[in-house]
């Protein structure tokens, strides 16, 4: 499978959404995109989120309680 046709059945989310998603701040979204903790595509000023990376963010994030 080449490249282009990978990337092009990715679906991007903008910060906005995440922070809706995630039910944070668009300002946190910004720092664990900032920190690394979130990978993101610069597009012009504005940031797009994969929506793969938030899933696989959030599936990771669990934490088990007693």
């Amino acid at each position: 499978m080449s490249t282009e046709r990978q990337l092009g059945e990715v679906r991007f989310l903008t910060v906005a959404e995440v922070a809706s998603i995630m039910r944070v701040s668009k300002m946190t979204v910004y720092r664990m995109v900032h920190a690394g903790d979130l990978p993101a595509v610069r597009v012009g000023r504005s940031f797009r989120v994969p929506e793969n990376e938030v899933n696989a963010y959030l599936r990771n994030s669990f934490v088990d309680t007693a």
